[in-house]
């Protein structure tokens, strides 16, 4: 098999919360006084990378972790919303069958993908990296690579925005990312030496070896 180890970001790759997300942002631009997504520019806005959406929204960096802790409370407020993507409990449980470790490095809080996976699926889950500052994934990879003893090279990061491909790329490791999360297909198509999954299907074949 290529791969011994699978990271996976949570939000957009697995669960499916970009409707919550568009629902709830504007409620965090009133707060936090930056610009409100008009619904007719969720597409540019999702063919952008976080530094350029940070930059047409007038958001400071410094914002940043108190509108991600808000955002962070609101969904488990509303955790109920928040599902994983149809097929996700059946690729954690064949890859875990297959011997592949499984971590997940995201933003967003331990307890609330706790929550959304289920206790069955969060068991198949050997480690956590949570809270994760925007731009600060490569840092948590390296922790969790370094903890399971598993090269780079035997690594796959799998997202769904650019953040997450930089930083697969800065850490060496493989570079997954679907084509059902937050940023468009198309933005994701031009990266170069990623792994692009239309499917869940892909994904287990490209672990196991099988694409």
């Amino acid at each position: 098999m290529p791969y011994k180890l699978v990271i996976f970001d949570f939000d957009g790759t697995l669960a499916d919360s970009f409707p919550y997300f568009l629902r709830t942002v504007n409620t965090l631009a009133i707060r936090y006084n930056f610009k409100q997504v008009e619904p007719d520019h969720v597409d540019q806005l999702r063919a952008l990378d976080a530094r350029q959406m940070m930059k047409l929204a007038k958001l400071p960096a410094w914002k940043i972790p108190f509108i991600a802790r808000s955002f962070i409370q609101l969904m488990a407020r509303d955790i109920d919303q928040i599902q994983l993507f149809a097929g996700v409990p059946a690729l954690l449980n064949q890859l875990t069958v297959q011997g592949i470790q499984l971590a997940i490095v995201s933003s967003n809080s331990e307890a609330n993908i706790r929550q959304v996976l289920g206790p069955d699926n969060a068991a198949l889950i050997q480690h956590y990296a949570c809270g994760t500052a925007l731009f600060g994934k490569q840092r948590k990879f390296r922790k969790v690579m370094a903890r399971q003893g598993v090269s780079p090279s035997e690594t796959l990061c799998i997202g769904d925005e650019i953040r997450d491909i930089d930083a697969a790329r800065k850490v060496n490791a493989g570079i997954g990312a679907v084509s059902w999360g937050y940023t468009h297909v198309n933005a994701l198509k031009v990266q170069p030496d990623i792994i692009l999954f239309d499917s869940l299907e892909d994904i287990l074949a490209a672990v196991l070896g099988n694409h």
